[in-house]
């Protein structure tokens, strides 16, 4: 897994390259894939993170995208943000859109009972802005200055979307 995860970011290098933090040192390595998929799962046994690789049906050993459930908080927050990419060569077909619609199911459904999931969406990025309207999140504002991709600090929109179906634990 760990090669088609390098070979994914290596064919989209430029296409992420304005959206994407700087990277690490050796991120074009499988090497240093496998090290960060053993720590994914590490967070995913702690609860604390989801990360979905997005594989087509008819090659399913190559990855296409990337959906993360980063920040599960629990407690009186029950929240997490949300981040995603898709191949270049995958756009404009919904697949992201099928994916999210699992993903949010997935965590607001009982077992994983999120109260909120929060995406923030830089405002020149109209796919992405358009996609999660779709999916139902609501426009919470402007953070400026947001998160450090593309090169520099960059404003973002906070969209959230909350859980109709929320059952508050007994404990927190």
């Amino acid at each position: 897994m760990a090669g088609a995860v390098a070979d994914y970011f290596a064919r989209n290098r430029a296409h992420f390259a304005p959206w994407d933090p700087p990277l690490l040192p050796g991120h074009g390595e499988a090497a240093f894939h496998a090290t960060q998929l053993a720590e994914l799962r590490e967070q995913f046994a702690s609860g604390i993170g989801w990360t979905f690789w997005l594989l087509p049906r008819d090659a399913p050993r190559r990855v296409i995208g990337k959906i993360t459930l980063s920040n599960i908080l629990r407690g009186p927050f029950q929240s997490c943000h949300l981040g995603y990419g898709l191949d270049e060569q995958a756009q404009g077909r919904g697949l992201m859109h099928e994916a999210l619609t699992a993903v949010i199911a997935a965590a607001f459904a009982p077992k994983a009972n999120l109260h909120r999931i929060q995406a923030a969406v830089r405002p020149e990025n109209t796919r992405s802005l358009a996609l999660v309207q779709r999916l139902g999140f609501h426009d919470e504002g402007l953070a400026r200055d947001y998160l450090y991709n593309g090169g520099r600090w960059r404003d973002h929109r906070i969209f959230t979307r909350l859980n109709d179906a929320f059952v508050q634990p007994a404990h927190w």
